[in-house]
């Protein structure tokens, strides 16, 4: 095979996909019909999970000036009464980041695509559309045409369809989508505010759940903001988008010559999911799985969560360290994460949709007691799930599996210092508590030749005022982040999986042996031959 993975689609779950394809040593082809990142934003929200993702394939820091934390939303009722705030979670922040962000697609897409080049085992064409792809006894031949017309076959061990919600790779196996009941026309603008407006416009995020026309507005990086507006059944999505419909849309807070149109695009919000998000060696993610509305900025985010999920997945299959049967586990973990984001999703935008004024009324008086009933505001990330199933220990005491592991910064050994990632990157993790003795943790993987062949990091928290010299996997925290979050679960032993989904948690050494053996018995079904010391995976 020419290919370990082929990608159809080069959007940032695309990309996105490629680039952990590439760090795992996986030979990837990225194929997308356009010769260049498309110029407009469409994705504008990003959280924590995702934004550790784009520093574990090296590019937070190139978008810095790109992206910005997200501010506290605002629902604003009848007569502009405040009926709910969702706001970000605070310091310390659980995984290294800021819970929440807007930032600007073209720009990210361009730093993905970027590392992507600086990847040698990652080939990216564009300009090229994949026209079939065919099933071979032990992967498939995908049949590309290039930008001038010419065609040719490539072929590899899988395919992944990123290619979005009109997915071609999807409709031609006629997969079905299963119908969450929300479909609502939408236009969304962006615009460039001139820097002397910017200060007539809200500082928040609002929500205007108005019955007339119910719209959103979100403060972008820089001078970049968006309005969304609900389409009247007495308009056209093509009439509403023209310039003179849209100044009249945005009088009500910009006059002429205080702005430019950026975009103007009318959209339908639906909350679709696929019936079956794998056909043999064919994945769907992003778009081309789920449909999410945008009310909870959790579109993009969802797409994301699919290339990390998966992609460790294949890598560990396509080397035999896990037997093919951890395949399955994409869909099992990532349908109902997706199914239960996207009905949240649905709750707010039918709370935002509504157009009735009884039923109007009768919500913000419902919200407004809430509020009055409520210690502060909703927490938006308190309203993401973990995972509930699949690729987890059968057992955990403290109940903490499926969860995602905090980041804190640390100090190794050397006195380096950063977020954790960095030191550990990619791979599983064994996670003590300080005091507990590693020793028969390191025995038990080199025993073990399913574990010995996984790349696998030991972390053990250095406790305060110890004054013995630092070993090997010892680390500092720079605060109580991760040692607050052990105790708060009691547990002393935590095994982490590469997309920094927790495996499963123990109270005591003896029960983190266990852990241990189950880790090893839910990989069973490989040879059991280990790989180079450095697992292939390439951090750089």
């Amino acid at each position: 095979m020419e290919f370990d993975v082929m990608i159809v689609g080069a959007g940032p779950v695309g990309a996105v996909a490629a680039n952990l394809a590439g760090m795992w040593g996986l030979r990837t082809l990225v194929v997308d019909k356009l010769l260049d990142v498309y110029d407009k934003p469409r994705a504008f929200g990003l959280d924590h999970e995702v934004m550790r993702v784009f520093d574990n394939v090296g590019i937070a820091g190139r978008i810095a000036g790109h992206v910005m934390p997200y501010r506290t939303s605002e629902y604003h009722g009848a007569g502009g009464r405040v009926i709910k705030r969702i706001a970000p979670a605070s310091e310390p922040y659980p995984l290294g980041w800021a819970p929440n962000y807007v930032f600007s697609q073209p720009a990210v897409e361009g730093a993905l695509r970027a590392r992507l080049g600086e990847r040698p085992g990652v080939r990216l064409e564009l300009g090229t559309e994949a026209l079939s792809v065919t099933a071979l006894d032990d992967g498939y031949a995908v049949r590309l045409r290039d930008r001038n017309g010419a065609e040719r076959e490539v072929r590899g061990r899988y395919v992944l369809a990123c290619d979005g919600g009109t997915s071609s790779l999807r409709g031609k196996l006629g997969l079905e989508m299963e119908d969450l009941k929300f479909d609502e026309p939408w236009m969304v603008v962006d615009v460039i505010v001139s820097q002397e407006a910017l200060d007539k416009l809200p500082a928040t995020n609002i929500q205007y759940c108005e019955t007339e026309r119910p719209c959103t507005y979100v403060v972008g990086p820089g001078r970049h903001r968006r309005w969304e507006f609900m389409i009247n059944p007495d308009e056209t999505p093509a009439g509403i988008a023209q310039p003179e419909a849209v100044g009249k849309l945005l009088s009500r807070w910009l006059a002429p010559g205080e702005y430019e149109i950026w975009r103007a695009s009318s959209y339908r919000f639906h909350a679709l999911i696929l019936k079956s998000w794998r056909e043999g060696g064919q994945f769907f993610l992003g778009d081309a799985a789920h449909m999410t509305p945008p009310f909870m900025a959790q579109g993009m985010c969802q797409g994301i969560r699919d290339a990390s999920n998966l992609v460790w997945k294949l890598a560990m299959v396509h080397r035999g360290l896990a037997s093919p049967a951890l395949l399955d586990s994409y869909q099992e973990e990532r349908l109902p994460h997706v199914r239960q984001t996207t009905l949240v999703t649905k709750e707010f935008g039918q709370v935002i949709c509504e157009r009735d004024p009884a039923r109007a009324e009768a919500r913000d008086q419902a919200m407004l007691a809430e509020m009055a009933r409520a210690s502060g505001p909703t927490v938006r990330q308190s309203l993401i799930p973990g995972l509930s199933g699949g690729f987890l220990a059968p057992l955990d005491s403290v109940g903490a599996r499926g969860a995602l592991f905090p980041q804190p910064m640390v100090s190794d050994h050397s006195g380096r210092g950063g977020l954790l990632d960095s030191f550990t990157g990619l791979a599983f993790r064994v996670v003590v508590a300080a005091g507990v003795d590693l020793a028969p943790f390191e025995a038990a993987v080199r025993a073990s030749p399913v574990l010995a062949g996984l790349p696998l990091a030991f972390v053990r928290l250095r406790g305060e005022g110890v004054r013995e010299a630092a070993g090997l996997h010892d680390y500092q925290e720079q605060g109580p982040l991760l040692r607050d979050w052990m105790a708060g679960r009691q547990c002393r032993v935590v095994v982490v999986r590469p997309d920094h989904y927790v495996f499963g948690t123990a109270a005591t050494e003896a029960e983190g042996l266990q852990l241990l053996n189950a880790l090893r018995e839910k990989l069973a079904g490989h040879d059991g031959q280990g790989v180079a010391a450095d697992h292939g995976l390439n951090m750089a």
